[in-house]
């Protein structure tokens, strides 16, 4: 029976998405709910898979081609993995046969394209795939290994002053990133205040405290990002502006507080969606950006995870900076910017001791937000942060 495979539906504000890499080829042998394909959209991966147990016939959409909602991509014969038409047999036989004379490795189009864009030698890869085809997740191992990179770089002989230039297409998700950010440069009037908190008391609750929370939250690790969460979310209470929205003409002040957290995925910086916080513990916040982390760096991120949002908190200390200007996430007001944890000289009651201080910043939008209210929003952070107790006693 041939069955026709469609993309996906789509939400309302994707348009559209791109066919980033084929898992399977006509012929290949195909279980029911297998990964066949993967379309990549403005937001999201999202994964098409084998509706029964079978074989691909057809592929009407190659990577690369754009597609719309629910338009038919490629076609499936269900029952048919087991034994494949002649042409689907000899077609790999002759496929075969070249590359061997030739000495070269036969890859699949996904694995191939990978190896490009990490620059693994293909030669060197050994296939796990029918007939030692080497697959995208051959590539992935190689490429993740030491020995493997380093046998990429023996690979390219460049010779000495070469100028050399790789030109790789921009994706879909980097190519939104850029829209939003330039957007919000173009279309915001973006400020930024600063300030600057001991992160001593936090760490001291922590160390006190982590092994008795990991134990009663049944492995969920005390992290900063919670305590960094509850004490937005408790100021942003107290300065609704600062959780607010410009819609045309018109202020939209939410009463409620949907945290946005900024993740780094190897495609681009994502913001999955706390829903909600105000009603969230500790070990709710905690287990749930851990959940997305791991989900995000695998593609497994719905959209509807990162749609809306009222505040973003972005961590930039995670890879070393100290200080940086964060960029609004439209059509959000404000957006927090967490940095390293710097040891530096503070006198303290008229002596020095050295402190383990971060630097905050606040980039917010000065059409709806005054100086006094984005300070008041930073500061009450930093009150809470320097003393634990206040974000408890929501005071």
């Amino acid at each position: 029976m041939t069955i026709e495979i469609k993309a996906p539906t789509f939400p309302e504000s994707v348009q559209d998405g791109t066919v980033s890499t084929w898992h399977k080829q006509p012929g290949e042998a195909v279980s029911r709910d297998e990964l066949i394909v993967d379309i990549e959209t403005d937001k999201v991966v999202l994964e098409v898979v084998a509706p029964a147990d079978g074989a691909l016939t057809e592929i009407i959409k190659g990577e690369g081609d754009t597609v719309l909602s629910n338009e038919v991509i490629a076609k499936f014969e269900a029952g048919a993995g087991a034994a494949p038409s002649a042409e689907a047999e000899e077609a790999p036989a002759a496929e075969a046969a070249a590359p061997a004379a030739a000495g070269e490795k036969i890859a699949m189009p996904s694995a191939k394209k990978m190896a490009a864009e990490k620059g693994v030698d293909i030669a060197a890869v050994e296939g796990t795939g029918k007939g030692g085809r080497v697959l995208k997740e051959d590539v992935m191992k190689a490429g993740s290994a030491p020995a493997a990179a380093a046998t990429a770089a023996a690979a390219v002989d460049v010779p000495a002053g070469e100028r050399v230039e790789k030109r790789v297409p921009m994706t879909r998700l980097r190519k939104r990133i850029a829209e939003r950010l330039l957007d919000a440069t173009q279309s915001t009037a973006m400020l930024t205040t600063f300030n600057e908190v001991n992160m001593k008391p936090i760490m001291d609750l922590r160390k006190s405290y982590k092994d008795l929370f990991e134990k009663k939250h049944n492995g969920t690790r005390l992290g900063f990002m919670g305590f960094f969460v509850k004490a937005a979310t408790e100021a942003l209470k107290r300065y609704p502006a600062v959780n607010a929205s410009i819609d045309g003409n018109d202020i939209v002040y939410h009463g409620y507080q949907d945290v946005g957290v900024a993740v780094s995925t190897e495609k681009g910086l994502v913001v999955p969606v706390l829903r909600n916080s105000e009603n969230m513990g500790l070990a709710d916040i905690e287990n749930t950006i851990r959940d997305y982390a791991i989900r995000a760096q695998a593609g497994k991120l719905g959209i509807e995870e990162m749609t809306g949002g009222t505040f973003t908190i972005t961590n930039g200390g995670t890879f070393g900076s100290l200080l940086s200007t964060p960029i609004l996430n439209p059509p959000q007001t404000a957006i927090l910017g967490m940095h390293k944890i710097q040891e530096r000289p503070m006198a303290v009651n008229g002596k020095v001791e050295i402190l383990p201080m971060m630097y905050l910043a606040l980039s917010y939008d000065h059409r709806l937000i005054d100086g006094k209210e984005a300070v008041g929003f930073l500061v009450a952070i930093k009150e809470m942060i320097e003393d634990p107790a206040r974000i408890l006693l929501e005071i």
